[in-house]
């Protein structure tokens, strides 16, 4: 069975991984170059944490497992460290609190910790004296997007796939039970099912077959689909973990780099107006990153970028075929690299036409057919719900 597969994020990789393992001959369709799209911006946290419905929870927390045990027997892209919450004024707290709770009943790793133990996590965090409650989830994780993307698309080509960069879909039409692919070079493609998992061009490459898929897209400065991210010089900082605060959202990168997040700041954020290393957007992130972690004075800014998210229109991940056309399957989601792994697991076999996975239940395309109800969710920020 050849199924081509347009998109080499890390979602699009891993699926063409998992495809390609399971005997499907499989070729790799990218319009730029590999991780260059949404995955070369995104803070790539891995957790099911305020995930909700408790539909998306269980699909969330599958893809945290799924990323442990891929990286079981070691790996350079996983950063297993957890992730480190503390609340400072009492809203904060009670919210914290409420979701450590609904969490600990669905059996998700969480505990609270004293700011002794949360010294001993982070040694270098100045937790605030008003500091009314620390939680502390363990099974979470951060990824270098770069190495894990090396990684399955490595896993991918051993096994047989092909991948053609610098190359877009410019049709896709059915042919007999599947369908013909044009390419920009004009090469036409005869594939048994196509998976279209471009990030955010999900909803164009959808169009070319006639399919639907409405993602939100960048209307205004500060709307849902964009944020900053900011990564400074190495610094001689002890912190090994993701940690969020009030007012910045921190996690390593790698040779004492660290990468910061502050979504009240985003309000600002334009793909076409990317902040200079010397702005006050950027500055302002340093003074926060002072306050909270010792050991940075010496941080400069290294770069600015303004992300992009994938956002199903009503925030939610959507997998699964295409109604309009049996042969197209469809992944689009914000959670990409928390569910890149266990698409990698589950995906496959829907697209083989071998199973259908249960978990996939709510996130179909077909849910759109009746149209679209609310708006997706604004990211949640430290203590929200």
């Amino acid at each position: 069975m050849h199924v081509v597969v347009i998109g080499a994020g890390v979602v699009g990789a891993s699926i063409a991984a998992g495809l390609a393992r399971r005997g499907a001959t499989v070729t790799i369709v990218e319009r730029d170059w590999p991780g260059t799209g949404t995955s070369a911006t995104s803070f790539a946290w891995v957790n099911a944490n305020g995930k909700e419905p408790e539909s998306y929870y269980k699909l969330n927390a599958a893809g945290v497992r799924a990323h442990h045990e891929l990286a079981a027997g070691g790996s350079s892209w996983l950063v297993p460290g957890g992730h480190l919450e503390y609340a400072t004024d009492p809203g904060h707290r009670e919210r914290l609190r409420g979701r450590m709770a609904r969490l600990a009943e669905r059996g998700y790793p969480v505990r609270e910790v004293t700011v002794a133990q949360a010294a001993e996590l982070v040694p270098d965090l100045a937790v605030p004296a008003e500091c009314d409650t620390i939680a502390f989830f363990p099974g979470e994780a951060h990824v270098h997007p770069a190495l894990y993307l090396a990684h399955v698309l490595g896993r991918a080509l051993d096994a047989g796939a092909t991948l053609r960069s610098q190359t877009e879909v410019v049709g896709l039409r059915p042919a007999g039970a599947g369908a013909q692919v044009v390419l920009s070079d004009g090469d036409v493609l005869t594939a048994d099912a196509v998976v279209a998992a471009a990030g955010r061009w999900t909803s164009a490459v959808a169009g070319l077959a006639g399919a639907s898929l409405p993602l939100a897209s960048f209307t205004t400065p500060g709307d849902v689909t964009v944020g900053h991210l900011v990564e400074t010089s190495p610094v001689p900082a002890r912190l090994d973990r993701i940690v969020t605060t009030p007012r910045l959202n921190i996690r390593p990168d790698g040779g004492g780099r660290l990468l910061l997040q502050a979504l009240d700041l985003d309000v600002t954020a334009d793909p076409s107006v990317v902040p200079g290393v010397d702005s006050e957007l950027a500055q302002e992130l340093v003074r926060r990153l002072r306050a909270v972690v010792g050991n940075t004075e010496s941080a400069e800014v290294r770069r600015v970028v303004v992300g992009q998210r994938v956002m199903p229109a009503d925030g939610y991940t959507v997998v699964g075929h295409a109604p309009e056309a049996a042969w197209l399957y469809l992944v689009a989601t914000h959670s990409g690299v928390t569910l890149a792994p266990l698409f990698a697991e589950r995906v496959p076999g829907e697209v083989l036409g071998e199973e259908r996975e249960p978990l996939f239940a709510d996130f179909r395309p077909d849910r759109f057919l009746a149209g679209v109800t609310g708006a997706p969710p604004v990211p949640r920020r430290p203590g929200e719900q």
